[in-house]
């Protein structure tokens, strides 16, 4: 007898995972387009960008604004010639960060001067 692997199967103890890590699980057609609840514009979406730009806020409260756009780009437009790349690149971004550059404010100490 064999034991096949279905999509639903996977998804099943998916949502069982995140819910045993206190992640709240919602049912898509409750987010979907059109909806009261919508969180995406178009099914095509597969990032929830208001949770995206919420984390990446909370995660890096001090950062200016200007690098906390960076990284939502970077976030969003994965570049690479294979879905498996992609992949790869999303799961680097997502356990080790997105490195993004910005000027730092100087700080101001009584009696100093900056020189840029």
């Amino acid at each position: 007898m064999s034991k096949r692997i279905f999509e639903s199967h996977i998804e099943e103890a998916s949502l069982e995972w995140f819910e045993g890590l206190n992640w709240s699980v919602l049912h898509g057609p409750d987010i979907a387009p059109d909806e009261p609840a919508a969180e995406r514009d178009s099914y095509s979406d597969v990032i929830l960008r208001s949770r995206l730009e919420f984390a990446i806020d909370s995660l890096n409260p001090t950062l200016p604004a200007e690098a906390k756009e960076e990284a939502l780009r970077k976030f969003l437009h994965v570049d690479s010639p294979s879905l498996i790349l992609r992949n790869r690149t999303f799961h680097k971004m997502l356990t080790d960060g997105i490195p993004v550059e910005y000027r730092r404010e100087p700080s101001r100490v009584p009696g100093m001067t900056h020189r840029p």
